[in-house]
């Protein structure tokens, strides 16, 4: 699947507001709202584009979106639309005990938190703020209790390398459907400093794979789409199908711009959060028109327009890197991920794929 028409999930930054003072933070929070957030009726507008574009998943993402007081209104009206409503608050008190509640009153399909330790010490240390981890397992019971299902998203950098199995039996105890885990992309308040080195994100995605087969919980990654090359070649070992997360091999093509688009809190539109290229507005275009047409969008669904390594990988259609990684480190967009220790079978273009990128220049 390319999604051409459409992308797979859809993400709406409701705004860049949040209490925390996250030290990886891709929108450089702020305490307070910025007066040219999209409006409540905006925010619908775009929901209706998303319901009316066939998109199967849309989160309500941050900074916080807990500190717009019209959160549950967005919701509900997606909801409405019959749209698959996931939200990701930052774990503060401002998601009350009620709020969480009457989430699950309006049929929130998906709670995700982010925790990033396995104790208050190291989350804490790099959430910002202390007493943010207490927060975040409070409200995973509530969600929990409340029917919600609930994700955990966790960061990777440089200095968590060592924390996988530990926060891995955190996000069984709590009773997550899914771990999502992100690999840092050196944007916002991210450094180059904080990344890990390719051989070591090779170690830490065999370990996912390791923990997606031990635990009931879905596992998948973000901005390390190479986490698939690694289950598709266990896959091949054990003679198995390959599983992504909990929706499966239908989540297996999804990376910046191909099958993922994200809208701002002033409604511009990028391939990703990640990745701040800015290829419109829904204040005066229709998302998913630029999603569909946008010179950018269309390249970063064609894996045959790859640089380097990437280009010549045979993974290149099910992975293709990360592109906002490619971009952050080294100004190309088609660049290859600099966090991708995988040598390809081919260490030279094939002729097929040469005279496509010949047809194309």
């Amino acid at each position: 699947m390319k999604f051409d028409h459409h992308p797979f999930i859809a993400i709406w930054e409701t705004t860049q507001a949040c209490d925390l003072v996250c030290k990886h933070c891709r929108a450089c929070a702020r305490p307070l709202r910025d007066a040219y957030e999209l409006s409540t009726e905006e925010g619908k507008s775009l929901l209706d584009s998303f319901a009316d574009g066939g998109v199967p998943l849309v989160v309500l993402t941050g900074g916080d979106p807990a500190k717009r007081p019209d959160l549950l209104e967005l919701l509900a009206h997606g909801v409405s639309r019959r749209l698959q409503m996931g939200l990701t608050p930052s774990a503060t008190p401002l998601v009350t005990d009620e709020l969480v509640r009457e989430l699950g009153g309006i049929g929130l399909s998906r709670l995700a938190i982010s925790v990033d330790g396995a104790n208050a010490e190291v989350h804490d240390a790099f959430r910002g703020v202390s007493g943010s981890f207490d927060q975040a397992l409070r409200i995973l019971e509530v969600a929990r209790r409340a029917g919600i299902t609930t994700q955990i998203n966790t960061s990777i950098h440089a200095g968590s390398l060592d924390r996988l199995p530990a926060l891995a039996e955190l996000v069984a105890e709590v009773g997550a459907r899914l771990w999502s885990v992100f690999f840092v992309v050196p944007t916002g308040r991210a450094t180059p400093g904080m990344l890990p080195s390719p051989e070591r994100v090779e170690d830490l995605l065999e370990q996912l794979a390791e923990i997606s087969e031990k635990y009931e919980f879905g596992v998948k990654t973000t901005a390390a789409p190479h986490y698939r090359r690694v289950l598709v070649e266990r896959a091949k070992q054990k003679g198995t199908h390959v599983q992504h997360g909990v929706r499966g091999r239908e989540a297996l093509r999804v990376n910046d711009g191909r099958g993922f688009l994200f809208v701002s809190h002033r409604g511009e539109v990028f391939p990703s959060g990640f990745l701040p290229i800015g290829c419109g507005n829904i204040r005066r275009e229709d998302p998913l028109q630029i999603y569909r047409e946008h010179p950018l969008f269309r390249s970063l669904r064609e894996p045959d327009r790859l640089q380097g390594k990437c280009g010549v990988c045979e993974y290149r259609n099910v992975c293709g890197g990360s592109r906002a990684r490619a971009f952050a480190l080294t100004g190309d967009v088609m660049a290859e991920d600099p966090l991708c220790a995988y040598q390809p079978l081919h260490d030279v273009v094939p002729s097929a794929l040469l005279r496509r990128k010949a047809e194309r220049s």
